[in-house]
C-alpha cells in the first residue's frame, strides 16, 4: 500500500502538468480536481480534441461532463468509467439522475443512492438537490457517446431500450423548463446596473465595459466575454449619425462559436458608448494585448490572466444586488435574452437582431419576440 501511493500522486501530478498545457481552454481553477477525477487516457483524449480544433466552449462542456461521469462511476461502481460503457451502466446513470421526487417519498431507494450522492457532494461535483434536468442528462449522455466514438469504439447509446428509458423517466418526473436567467436584462435593467459602476475605479470601469460589451454585441455568452482578446478587435470607420455625429465603431471576430460551423468566423459590431467604455477600461488597466477582461486583486493590481466565465456571472449578480434588484432572478445569460427581448420591444426586425446575436435557430430567437408581443398584446389584456 505504501509503495502505491507515490505512484498515484505522481499520476495526478503528471495529469496536472498536462492539463496546465490546456490553460487557455479548460477551467484551470479546477485543474487539481480535474487531475484527480480524469484518467491518463481522458487527458490524452482532450489533448487530441484540442489538436483537432474542437471549439473552446464545446471542449469546456465536454471536459466538465467527463469529470462528472468519472466521479459518478467511481462513486456508483467503485471503478473508473469503462470504455465502451455497457448498456446496464447507462441505464443506471439514467435511474440515478432522472427520478420521481414523489415516488422517493415512499421509497428511499428510488433514484440516486444516498451514499453515492454523499460522495459526489463531498467532491463538489453534484449541485442539484433533486433529479437532474432532462437536458443535462441528455447532454452528458451525448458527450459520453462522443468520447466513445473518438476512441474508435461502438456503444449502446442509440439502443431503443436506452431511448425508451429516457423518455419514460422524463414522463414520470415532469418539471417546468426554466430559463437560464429568470428575468431578461433589458435596457431599463441594464441602465440600473450601469448606474452602480459609474465611478472611475478599475472595477467600475471593467464591470461597465463587461455589461455594455456583452449586451451591445448581441448578448454574448459569458464564456465568450471572459475569453475576449484584443487580437479579436478591429477598428472600423466611424458610424455617422443623422445629425452628423461620428460614433466610434469596432468589429469583434468571435471565431468559432457554439452555433457556428467549422472554419466560420463569426463577426459582431460595437458602436458608440460600448466602444468608449471598452477603451476606457483598456487604457486604465494598461492592457495593450492579450485577455481583455481580467481579475483585479484587493490592492488594485490587474491580473495577466482572463476572467473565468463564472466570474462574469458573479459580476452581473453583484451589480444586480447593488442596484437593489433580486440577484436570484438574474444571471449573465440575462444579457443574452435581454438583447433579443429589447430588440423585440423596439420593433427591430428579427433577422437584423439575429445578425448581431448570432442565433442560428429562428424558432429559439423568435420565442423572445413572441413573448414580448404576447405580453403587451390584446390577447393578454381581455379583462
Amino acid at each position: 500500500m505504501a509503495d502505491s501511493e507515490p505512484i498515484a500522486s505522481a499520476g495526478v501530478g503528471n495529469r496536472s502538468v498536462e492539463l496546465d498545457a490546456l490553460a487557455a481552454i479548460l477551467p484551470m481553477d479546477r485543474r487539481d480536481k480535474l487531475a484527480e477525477l480524469l484518467t491518463d487516457d481522458d487527458v490524452a483524449t482532450l489533448r487530441h480534441l484540442v489538436k483537432q480544433g474542437m471549439g473552446v466552449n464545446t471542449l469546456r462542456a465536454l471536459t466538465s461532463d467527463l469529470a462528472y461521469l468519472e466521479a459518478w462511476s467511481q462513486a456508483a461502481t467503485a471503478a473508473p468509467l469503462p470504455w465502451p460503457a455497457p448498456e446496464p451502466l447507462l441505464m443506471k446513470f439514467i435511474a440515478h439522475h432522472l427520478w420521481d421526487p414523489r415516488h422517493r417519498e415512499i421509497d428511499r431507494e428510488h433514484g440516486m443512492p444516498a451514499e453515492v450522492e454523499q460522495v459526489l457532494r463531498s467532491e463538489g461535483v453534484l449541485k442539484s438537490r433533486g433529479p437532474h434536468a432532462p437536458n443535462t442528462v441528455r447532454r452528458r449522455l451525448a458527450n459520453w457517446s462522443t468520447l466513445t466514438k473518438w476512441r474508435g469504439l461502438e456503444s449502446a447509446f442509440a439502443s431503443p431500450a436506452l431511448k425508451s428509458a429516457i423518455r419514460l423517466a422524463i414522463r414520470a418526473a415532469p418539471r417546468q423548463r426554466l430559463r437560464k436567467s429568470a428575468k431578461a436584462v433589458t435596457a431599463d435593467v441594464l441602465a440600473r446596473l450601469l448606474a452602480t459602476c459609474a465611478g472611475d475605479s478599475l472595477r467600475d470601469l471593467r464591470d461597465r465595459a463587461i455589461l455594455m460589451v456583452a449586451f451591445a454585441s448581441g448578448g454574448r455568452r459569458r464564456s465568450e466575454v471572459a475569453g475576449l482578446r484584443t487580437e479579436q478587435f478591429t477598428v472600423e470607420l466611424p458610424v455617422i449619425t443623422e445629425d452628423g455625429t461620428p460614433l466610434p465603431s469596432l468589429s469583434i471576430h468571435l471565431g468559432r462559436t457554439k452555433t457556428s460551423g467549422a472554419g466560420e468566423d463569426e463577426v459582431v459590431y460595437l458602436t458608440g458608448r460600448p466602444v468608449e467604455a471598452l477603451d476606457a477600461w483598456l487604457r486604465a488597466a494598461k492592457i495593450d494585448g492579450g485577455s481583455v477582461f481580467r481579475a483585479i486583486d484587493r490592492w488594485g493590481n490587474v491580473s495577466k490572466r482572463a476572467l473565468d466565465p463564472q466570474a462574469v456571472n458573479a459580476i452581473v449578480k453583484q451589480r444586480v444586488a447593488v442596484a437593489g434588484l433580486e440577484a436570484g432572478e438574474f444571471s449573465a445569460h440575462g444579457l443574452r435574452s435581454g438583447y433579443l427581448t429589447e430588440a423585440a420591444n423596439r420593433g427591430i426586425p428579427l433577422p437584423e437582431a439575429m445578425e448581431q446575436s448570432r442565433h442560428r435557430s429562428v424558432q429559439q430567437a423568435s420565442g423572445y419576440y413572441n413573448n414580448a408581443t404576447r405580453r403587451s398584446g390584446r390577447a393578454a389584456r381581455m379583462l
